[in-house]
């Protein structure tokens, strides 16, 4: 059960308006929807956050994303429906996620998300992880349920 509706809270209603703000930011930059997509699935998925796999499942399947890839996201190493830079993408994701457990982003990582990656496409996905992340803990520690998403429901709230 929720624990608490952050939306109905006046100070988290702002926080999650300048959130989301932040996120329509990186929707707009030079790293491919499909990528991004996959990122939050991945680190949504290492955290727990039925939400935020609710909405970003749904979410990709709006854009076109196949049944195949999103089943797949979980094993995504063991699989060979995702190119490279996907690949590299999901790792960086991974390791981040994880810091507790890795001690950062290993050098490997880090050379092969730069090999597939621009500087741009790179500071995206930095932050885009980075975002993700928050997303999780703020809706795990509030035990935000996921099954009600419909993809486009915050779309007029953003943009107020």
């Amino acid at each position: 059960m929720t624990r608490m509706n952050l939306m109905e809270n006046a100070l988290a209603a702002k926080f999650a308006k300048r959130f989301a703000g932040a996120s329509l930011l990186l929707d707009g930059s030079a790293l491919a929807p499909a990528t991004q997509e996959l990122v939050k699935i991945r680190a949504s998925q290492i955290n727990g956050c039925g939400f935020c796999l609710d909405m970003h499942t749904k979410d990709a399947t709006a854009a076109g994303e196949t049944p195949l890839r999103l089943a797949l996201v979980a094993a995504w190493r063991e699989t060979t429906v995702f190119t490279e830079a996907e690949r590299a993408a999901l790792a960086l994701t991974e390791e981040a996620t994880r810091l507790a457990d890795t001690a950062g982003i290993s050098e490997d990582t880090w050379a092969a998300a730069r090999k597939h990656f621009g500087d741009d496409e790179l500071a995206a996905l930095v932050c885009l992880v980075a975002m993700i992340n928050a997303a999780n803990r703020m809706n795990v520690i509030v035990r935000q349920e996921g099954g009600a998403y419909e993809p486009g429901m915050f779309a007029e709230y953003v943009a107020n």
